[in-house]
């Protein structure tokens, strides 16, 4: 497996939000992320693993390929992963600013 550093892209900050509604609507934006517990437990993986390929996911989930790659696809959509092409795998991993952004914005309720 390999490491988060050289499988996915360099970490980005996720800005803070300007002001309350901008910050309701990127807390429901990840929220909605989240939202299932399909993505619940593939978050734990990544966050436990520090990085993953694919495969790895569907091996820990009683899911299908494709049901797992919907759900990396919105998780990735929302920011709150990332992900990049290692030859034939898909390597995903965490975004920290976004789980930083999430964790502080629940906080702040």
């Amino acid at each position: 497996m390999n490491d988060a550093t050289t499988c996915c892209p360099p970490a980005s900050a996720e800005p803070t939000p300007v002001d309350e509604a901008e910050a309701d609507a990127r807390l429901a934006r990840l929220a909605k992320a989240i939202a299932h517990p399909a993505r619940v437990a593939i978050l734990r993986i990544l966050i436990r693993r520090r990085s993953c390929i694919c495969g790895e996911i569907v091996d820990e989930l009683p899911l299908a390929q494709s049901t797992v790659s919907q759900h990396l696809k919105l998780m990735k959509q929302a920011g709150l992963i990332r992900g990049d092409v290692d030859g034939p795998r898909v390597c995903y991993c965490v975004e920290p600013g976004a789980i930083a952004l999430l964790k502080a914005l629940v906080a702040d309720l």
